[in-house]
């Protein structure tokens, strides 16, 4: 029996895994449950699995025997029943439990793409310290790990990720700077948390997830490109040095990269899965991406070229003007203005150490609130 511990399981990752864990139940054991809040989810949650270890990270003080703070996740994540660690953490506060989980010899189910955006060095070298293990959980980088089946990474000759455009990708510059909160929630094919939604509303998702590929398949960055596709059925292409082309094909949900990175690379059958229907599937479409509709995708590769301390930089700018959009206190458009002050204003540094990299995080968090005030 494979022990797992879901980092995340009241948000939409964690509930998807949990949904994907409660149909194999003959293979998986859920052994610990970290939640941020929504302790009555996560008691719920509790009482169906019967996990060993339970932690609420933020919000009210969880039952009598859970644990409480930071410092849990690292704990949850390096148990030793714990085999695979599904980090479904939304933005920087996976980083260190990450590297836990990997320096103690587990597999990282990784839905968490801030992780690698941030300290995708340090990451690496943690895999390979303590014998860890990093399988993707996000929809595209699961489609390329699906379409490589066990090819050398030397084989590739690029991967093309693909992107919904989210809500705004037929939209002029204009509107989509003044777009609202519920228009921007307003995804057409997924459904998702909010910061989630909005980074994909705005294309930063799809610039953290360049910089992803880049660590997880170990391509330089002009080997990776990013195409809109709104119908979302074409999860990623890969084409190998003799112009074959694959991809992965599906209708959007989460579940199938999920078990996919719990058992790869083995597949198990799964009665829940959503079954493919070409015709329903209808006409599929691409489009090149809009630079001037979506320039933070732009911001974030770019940060990804620069590296060291640049793309975490990236991402915690872009974390402060997401939750300060959400809060309904600046206009859509301000996000990629403020992520662009912020790196433009940054001394980049080597990604050497988790203190160096934090401190990165520390310090453009307060660039981009001090530029939100003015």
């Amino acid at each position: 029996m494979t022990g797992v511990a879901v980092l995340g399981s009241t948000g939409s990752i964690g509930t998807a895994a949990l949904r994907v864990l409660a149909r194999h139940r003959d293979r998986f054991r859920v052994v610990a449950l970290t939640a941020f809040g929504r302790q009555e989810q996560l008691a719920a949650q509790a009482a169906a699995f019967g996990p060993a270890f339970v932690a609420l990270v933020g919000g009210s003080r969880g039952r009598e025997s859970w644990r409480e703070g930071k410092e849990s996740l690292v704990e949850a994540a390096t148990r030793p029943d714990v085999d695979i660690v599904l980090n479904g953490i939304v933005g920087a506060a996976g980083l260190e439990a990450t590297l836990a989980a990997l320096s103690a010899g587990k597999r990282v189910a990784l839905a968490n793409k801030e992780t690698l955006v941030m300290a995708g060095d340090l990451v690496s070298a943690a895999a390979r310290r303590g014998g860890g293990e990093l399988v993707p959980v996000d929809s595209e980088h699961s489609a390329v790990l699906q379409c490589l089946g066990g090819r050398p990474g030397s084989a590739i000759e690029r991967i093309i990720l693909t992107a919904s455009g989210g809500p705004f990708h037929a939209w002029d510059p204009e509107r989509v700077h003044s777009a609202t909160v519920e228009q921007a929630l307003n995804h057409p094919t997924w459904k998702m948390g909010r910061k989630i939604s909005v980074d994909s509303a705005t294309l930063v998702n799809k610039a953290l997830e360049v910089i992803e590929g880049h660590y997880l398949f170990g391509l330089g960055y002009d080997r990776i490109e990013a195409v809109v596709h709104p119908q979302s059925i074409i999860h990623s292409f890969v084409e190998f040095a003799d112009g074959s082309v694959l991809a992965q094909i599906g209708f959007p949900t989460m579940e199938l990269p999920i078990l996919y990175a719990l058992t790869h690379p083995e597949r198990l059958a799964d009665d829940g899965a959503v079954r493919f229907d070409p015709v329903s599937a209808g006409t599929l479409t691409f489009e090149p991406i809009r630079q001037e509709v979506f320039p933070a995708f732009a911001l974030g590769v770019q940060a990804g070229r620069t590296g060291g301390t640049a793309p975490a930089a990236f991402n915690a700018a872009n974390e402060v003007a997401v939750a300060t959009f959400l809060r309904g206190q600046m206009p859509f458009g301000r996000i990629a203005e403020v992520i662009e002050v912020v790196l433009g204003r940054q001394a980049v540094g080597p990604a050497e150490s988790v203190e160096a990299v934090l401190a990165a995080d520390r310090w453009a968090r307060e660039r981009a609130e001090e530029i939100i005030r003015c």
